[in-house]
């Protein structure tokens, strides 16, 4: 009895049952219905053979004690919860059998659990692995891209030293400038002083001439005149006197004045060869000049913003048009108010662009000084500050010009204000157009204009034989005279200026005895198909129509 309590407790048998247990509780969740019912049944079955050697143990402890050995403890703690049939015989498994097939299901399950760590643990340091590949790669890029920033700031550098190399030659060259002219100044003035001598000895000769004049006409009463006449010719007589040597003096003075600037043009042209001296004072921006069409900010910043002129063109002008056509079925009046935003965003920002500028350049003006001129300072100075604008306060404006606008409409309870984004889009984009040392804007355009190819293409829906604009839909984009992205205008036969702005007071839209202009009824057929009809046209019924024909 005492070997087989010994064989049962080293083979661990409730360890293996307890394991078993844990492991199906970690996968419960995991497993399928059939696996968790095959773990089940395992379990039973390991917990059967257990039970077995156990009663068969408890076989032998109650026969060491004779026929009635343990007889009260198994009636009083056993009997009461054993049901019928329970006791089953080993049949033809031994004990010793038993023992080794439990051996052998435990030591399977150490195998598999032993398998199951080393799998995880390889798991793991192949992570671990990776894990450092992709530090090593990552250090990799940042030595890369350190090299990258050390090659772009030594390029820099270099370039940086050459301009103030630049600069310094450039500095020594106006300082000699100015070494030498002030020496041809100097021997200039030496020269001249014979001149100035000449001409002090002349008007001291003129002053004594005046002198005497004046001691002549204060003897005038004490010459007996027989005349009056005689005394007024004497005296108009020493007038033109008088008047004569002022001429003479003057004409003396504006010939010195006029040789000695001769002189300056000649010794200059000689030393320079300029034909006229004033080619020599206008200014030319150099090519790192914030001036110059060709400067780096002016060509990158003008390649941006054209770019983000066509996005609003084929983006943000669509969106708007699906916004407003929310509230009003007028395709035409949309298109109006589109194009009627871009150009009050331009007219907006570029006023007050203007006053911004004007403030610059009167707050640089006090402390200016250096090389560069006043308005290379300045526009160097906007070019570092786009960004010092009132966008609320100009969007505001915008949305009041519209309301101002007779040619546009919307519903009496809907505002201008439903286009907010695309009107501060807009604005943004003109006052960083009109920040640029060569401005961009708009071209100006009017209904009823003849169409130009060069600044504009034509719709989808325009009459081609057309020659009037009747309205636009998206602005020219121009430099100076050069255009540089096309607008969009619809042509149409007939197109005139005046354009009838529909009330936006419900009272007004409502009153019956308001009338229709002449030109809103002699409307071509054509027009009327190529717009989608309107609530308010809609509403009109034939008799009325027939008043006004």
């Amino acid at each position: 009895m005492a070997d087989s309590l010994r064989r049962l407790v080293n083979i661990g048998s409730f360890s293996v049952l307890q394991e078993k247990l844990e492991k199906w509780l970690s996968d419960y969740y995991i497993n399928t219905c059939d696996q968790n019912t095959a773990r089940c049944c395992e379990v039973i079955e390991l917990n059967a053979k257990v039970q077995g050697q156990l009663f068969k143990l408890l076989s032998l402890c109650a026969q060491e004690g004779g026929m009635y050995g343990g007889a009260n403890i198994i009636k009083s703690r056993l009997l009461p919860w054993l049901g019928q049939n329970f006791f089953t015989s080993g049949g033809a498994v031994t004990a010793d059998t038993s023992l080794s097939v439990l051996a052998e299901a435990a030591a399977k399950d150490r195998e598999l659990s032993e398998l199951q760590e080393m799998y995880e643990k390889s798991l793991d340091e192949l992570d671990i692995e990776l894990q450092n590949t992709r530090t090593e790669n990552q250090d990799l890029k940042d030595e890369l891209q350190e090299t990258k920033l050390e090659l772009n700031r030594s390029v820099r550098a270099s370039s940086s030293d050459k301009m103030f190399t630049e600069l310094e030659v450039n500095e020594l060259k106006r300082k000699l400038a100015a070494a030498e002219e002030e020496n041809r100044l100097l021997r200039s003035k030496s020269g001249l002083l014979a001149e100035y001598q000449t001409e002090i000895r002349r008007l001291r000769d003129d002053i004594a001439l005046l002198s005497a004049r004046r001691e002549v006409l204060s003897k005038i009463p004490d010459i007996p005149l027989p005349k009056l006449e005689d005394k007024l010719s004497f005296l108009q007589e020493t007038k033109d006197d008088l008047s004569v040597l002022r001429a003479a003096r003057v004409t003396v003075q504006s010939a010195d004045y006029d040789r000695k600037i001769e002189n300056l043009r000649r010794e200059m042209g000689d030393q320079y060869g300029l034909d006229d001296l004033s080619l020599y004072y206008r200014y030319v921006p150099g090519p790192t000049s914030p001036l110059s069409i060709e400067d780096t900010i002016q060509r990158i910043r003008q390649q941006n913003l054209v770019a983000r002129f066509n996005d609003m063109f084929s983006q943000d002008r669509l969106t708007t048009l699906d916004t407003l056509r929310r509230y009003s079925d007028d395709a035409e009046n949309n298109q109006r108010i589109i194009f009627a935003i871009m150009q009050e965003a331009f007219s907006v920002a570029k006023l007050e662009f203007r006053q911004f500028k004007m403030k610059t350049r009167a707050n640089l003006a006090k402390t200016h000084y250096g090389p560069d001129t006043l308005e290379e300072a300045v526009q160097d100075y906007i070019n570092r500050n786009t960004d010092l604008y009132d966008l609320p306060s100009m969007v505001s404006d915008v949305i009041r010009a519209l309301n101002r606008n007779c040619k546009i409409f919307l519903p009496p309870d809907i505002s201008f204000a439903i286009c907010q984004p695309f009107i501060r889009e807009a604005v943004k984009l003109a006052w960083q157009m009109s920040a640029l040392a060569h401005p961009l804007d708009v071209a100006v355009a009017t209904d009823a204009e003849l169409f130009d190819d060069t600044k504009y293409r034509r719709s989808y829906d325009s009459e081609y034989t057309a020659p009037l604009v009747n309205h636009h839909i998206w602005p020219c984009l121009v430099q100076g005279s050069r255009t540089l992205v096309k607008g969009e205008a619809v042509t149409r036969r007939g197109a005139s200026l005046g354009t009838p702005r529909r009330s936006r007071s419900p009272a007004r839209a409502t009153s019956p005895f308001r009338s229709l202009s002449p030109r809103a009824v002699s409307v071509s057929p054509s027009r009327f198909r190529s717009r989608s009809p309107s609530p308010l046209r809609r509403g009109i019924s034939p008799t009325r129509r027939t008043r006004f024909t």
